[in-house]
């Protein structure tokens, strides 16, 4: 006797559902377009982030901030764009605004010390890092908190945020280049060496911790290029640098040498190198 009551139930409650078939449809279809278009502007947020050109990025984000206000992944992209674009002191502005924002996180913080140390205040970005939750350890505030301990001359502290920062980063090499030219910077050139050397194992290509490892050597009065990957024009310009280095501790000779060996090695006309040797010969 039942059969027949469920089965009207069932009938009823499909002639229900056709009713409400085409609105649901539309609504299903409007949350997929919605879903795909937030992977899409996620897609393009991140291309602009990386690889577009900064002041574009700039511009696409000034444009989101200006419809969805609320949105601090937009006003995060404001900021961080405008860094890239080395308009650091609108930077400041924007990353404060993102720290007062719902959603903020103690990152935001980090990169507006970023923003701050870039513009060349040190007091404030010191100020912002202090109020950083010391559970919130990451990379790039521990690389910051070495910087701005550097510039107090508080070699302890500035050292020990180095090993930190380096212990929290799969790709060191720029740090090392850091705490390498701290070190050069105090005079520790043996030290300073070997921390450029282990960047340039960690990233061949970084030519600053070349440069800089020339000058450490040189500094200790080893006129002599390292073995490691440089190109010819980059060999080059390492010998001039040498060179320099050598007229700059009274080894004029030895930097006369040094540029004509520049000048050769050069895959082109090398001008920087003639004008030095030029000067020297004339002077």
């Amino acid at each position: 006797m039942r059969h027949p009551i469920i089965l009207a139930v069932c009938m009823a409650g499909v002639t229900a559902l056709a009713g409400c078939g085409e609105k649901d449809a539309n609504a299903t279809v409007e949350r997929a377009f919605k879903d795909v278009n937030v992977v899409d502007e996620t897609n393009l947020s991140d291309v602009m982030l990386t690889v577009a050109d900064p002041n574009e990025a700039v511009s696409y984000f000034a444009r989101s901030v200006k419809e969805s206000p609320d949105r601090v992944d937009h006003q995060r992209g404001l900021a961080a764009s405008l860094v890239r674009a080395k308009r650091t002191t609108e930077a400041v502005g924007e990353w404060d605004k993102v720290t007062k924002m719902e959603g903020a996180t103690p990152e935001d913080n980090v990169q507006l010390a970023d923003a701050l140390i870039r513009s060349g205040n040190w007091a404030r970005a010191e100020t912002v890092l202090n109020g950083i939750p010391p559970t919130h350890e990451t990379f790039a505030r521990y690389r910051l908190e070495a910087m701005v301990a550097d510039s107090k001359e508080q070699w302890s502290r500035a050292d020990s945020f180095y090993e930190i920062a380096v212990g929290l980063t799969t790709t060191p090499a720029a740090v090392l280049n850091n705490w390498g030219y701290s070190k050069l910077t105090r005079g520790d050139y043996a030290e300073a060496e070997r921390l450029f050397g282990e960047a340039i194992r960690q990233d061949d290509t970084l030519f600053t911790a070349k440069n800089n490892l020339i000058m450490a050597r040189a500094a200790q009065r080893d006129y002599t290029l390292p073995v490691m990957p440089m190109e010819q024009s980059e060999r080059a310009q390492l010998l001039h640098t040498m060179a320099l280095s050598a007229i700059k501790r009274g080894d004029v000779e030895t930097g006369k040498g040094l540029l004509r060996e520049a000048i050769d090695t050069h895959p082109q006309h090398f001008e920087a190198a003639v004008r030095s040797l030029r000067a020297l010969e004339n002077g």
